[in-house]
């Protein structure tokens, strides 16, 4: 990749990441202390929670590509300054744990070695999903999620319904969405074998489901085999395998 394109990349990258960013944020603050849930705004309550849930799996794949360099190539200190704020964001996870473990997963891809697989659950959904998540999630999130709802409702006055609503449950749908489309989908244990080492396979969703689904990281293959890539790259690796 020469020069021209890094810096092409990494614009479009940073300039996406902002985009995300600014969206989870500037809702998340409308939803959780400025939106009245009355009867007459019933029918916005799962639009809103099904947005900040899909722009949450947006922060998480922002800090996906920052652990790879990807978000903005050739500049490592913006990589790991985004990575910071958007794992921050997301639940107050620790950047530098999440990409030792990542770099572990890409080492041994569904191995005892990868902190993402289950070896005792390759084919079920909630019991593997209940060891990743108590894998991953540690005190230090726990402590940054109770620290943040206590002062969203003690301090500043959030009701508690609008703190359940906007921010616990579009968190955990997007950490079982992450999950569900990131992770089991790709790696789980089939009829059929994988096609190398990378013990992956893609989905074959179009582009738009692709998208909403887990900003086109079902096209899981394609990632294994380049994960210099960013999100937004991943539609024309899979049109190039097709």
């Amino acid at each position: 990749m020469n020069v021209k394109e890094m810096q092409k990349r990494s614009v479009i990258g940073v300039g996406l990441a902002a985009a995300l960013t600014l969206a989870w944020l500037f809702l998340h603050i409308y939803s959780v202390h400025f939106f009245e849930v009355t009867l007459a705004s019933l029918p916005l309550v799962p639009v809103l929670m099904a947005t900040l849930c899909w722009l949450s799996v947006g922060l998480f794949i922002i800090s996906h590509d920052a652990i790879h360099g990807s978000l903005a190539p050739g500049h490592p200190r913006v990589n790991r300054v985004m990575g910071w704020i958007v794992t921050t964001f997301y639940a107050g996870f620790d950047f530098d744990r999440l990409t030792v473990n990542h770099n572990r997963h890409h080492d041994a891809p569904g191995t005892e070695h990868d902190p993402d697989f289950s070896v005792t659950h390759p084919k079920r959904f909630v019991p593997w999903f209940r060891e990743f998540f108590l894998r991953h999630f540690g005190w230090r999130p726990l402590i940054f999620v109770n620290t943040v709802v206590a002062i969203y409702w003690l301090v500043l006055g959030a009701p508690m319904l609008n703190i359940v609503l906007f921010y616990g449950i579009p968190a955990l749908g997007s950490a079982v969405q992450l999950f569900y489309f990131g992770t089991f989908r790709p790696h789980r244990h089939e009829g059929d074998s994988f096609a190398d080492d990378h013990r992956t396979r893609s989905s074959g969703y179009g582009w738009l489901t692709s998208l909403l689904t887990c900003y086109h990281f079902g096209y899981h293959h394609e990632h294994h085999l380049h994960p210099e890539e960013p999100w937004w790259r991943l539609p024309a690796r899979r049109k190039e395998a097709a």
